[in-house]
This record gives C-alpha cells, structure tokens and sequence, in this order.
C-alpha cells in the first residue's frame, strides 16, 4: 500500500475493523476447536482476548510511551497497531485434573455471536470503503 493510500486508511476506522475481524475469526477457530473435543478426557477449552486490550489501546485518558528499540518493554497503553486477539486457556481453579470443562451449549453460543459480531463488522467495514470510494469519484453516498 503507498503512503498516501495508507494514510488515507489508516484515518478511517478500518484498522480497529480488521483486527476486530481477525479476533472474530480466531475466536471462530478456537471455539470449533472446544466443539470437536468436547468428548476428549481432559481437554481444556480454549478462549480469545482481544475486546479489553482494544479498550485499553483506545483510551486515550491513558498515557502512551513511545519505545526507541524493539527490547523496550512497553508503557502504558499499547499501539492500535500492536493489538490482536490471542488465544488463551483460561485459569479455572474448580476444573479437577483430567476433566473436560467444554460446555456444548456455551460454546455453541459463542459460535452464534462470532458469526453476528463478524458479520456486523464486515457491513461496517464496507460501509467505510463505500465512503471513500465515493469520495475518490466525487459523488454523493448511496444510502
């Protein structure tokens, strides 16, 4: 991408979008994953945090550092750039030793808003590149 498209990009809500969007995706995989080992002795969901470090990232009320080499460890709130969604295996103290914790109905819940919260990005995301595709052809916004 040159830089003035970037900039362009970047300036929109695009990048918050996208990375919503691959949070939604790795949250898809991972619960699929918790789905097709709910009858495995001892396996232990998996789940994604993504939303509370965007929050974070997004506050602008907290100070943000800046690091001058890559060995820096990191100050206050990260870099919109640096946020994305990992995959994590959640502490659970109750979970005795070689029991499964997937609970079907949860997981296929969590399924469900994945799928609607991706969709809704993806319109959002499109809604954006409609705005300045029709900016770039300097014509009015289909509604």
């Amino acid at each position: 991408m040159n830089m003035l498209s970037s900039a362009i990009v970047n300036k929109t809500n695009v990048p918050v979008l996208s990375g919503g969007m691959n949070a939604a995706m790795l949250r898809a995989r991972v619960t699929a994953n918790n789905i097709a080992n709910v009858n495995t002795p001892g396996f232990a969901r998996l789940d994604v945090k993504f939303e509370e470090e965007l929050r974070q990232a997004l506050d602008r009320t907290r100070l943000q550092g800046k690091r001058t080499d890559g060995g820096h460890l990191q100050i206050g709130r990260l870099d919109l750039n640096e946020v994305g969604p990992t995959a994590y295996r959640p502490y659970d103290p109750t979970q005795p030793s070689g029991v499964n914790n997937v609970d079907i109905d949860t997981e296929m819940s969590k399924l469900a808003e994945t799928q609607i919260m991706f969709g809704y990005m993806h319109k959002l995301n499109q809604g954006v590149f409609n705005k300045l595709n029709a900016a770039i052809q300097a014509r009015s916004i289909q509604q």
